[in-house]
């Protein structure tokens, strides 16, 4: 997909890339801004190349102010979901104490993992995993 905007924007050239900068920008900026853990260094430098193309085919000025209203965009929506999310913990307490309950069992998980692969011979209890009792709603 990069490689297509890429090629889309050098063809379309300076003057009809404009109104479509915009949108070639948020999934460059996206996969900048990135921090999973799993990220493909490949797809990072390709998308910093693309921007580098963008920024000399439009010029230093139109391309801050595209990127600048890009970035404003992602912190909006950032803001925003973590807004909703505050929200939702004071609304709907039941379904923020399931979500908290999911969030120290993965952290109990990931703590016995890093102690198995830090220990080898030492081995952290196993949640024993009861199918349907895992699925089942926590009352």
């Amino acid at each position: 997909i990069f490689k297509f905007l890429g090629a889309i924007s050098v063809d379309l050239g300076k003057d009809r890339i404009m109104p479509y900068l915009p949108t070639i920008l948020t999934p460059l900026y996206r996969e900048l801004n990135s921090n999973y853990a799993e990220q493909d260094p490949t797809l990072k430098n390709l998308s910093q190349e693309i921007i580098e193309l963008l920024k000399k085919l439009v010029g230093l000025e139109a391309f801050s102010l595209a990127f600048s209203s890009v970035q404003k965009q992602a912190s909006q929506k950032r803001a925003m979901r973590k807004k909703q999310r505050a929200l939702q913990t004071v609304a709907n307490p039941d379904i923020a104490a399931r979500r908290k309950l999911k969030r120290h069992k993965n952290k109990a998980e990931t703590r016995k993992r890093k102690i198995e692969s830090l220990r080898p011979l030492h081995k952290a209890k196993r949640h024993r995993s009861h199918a349907l009792k895992d699925l089942a709603m926590v009352e």
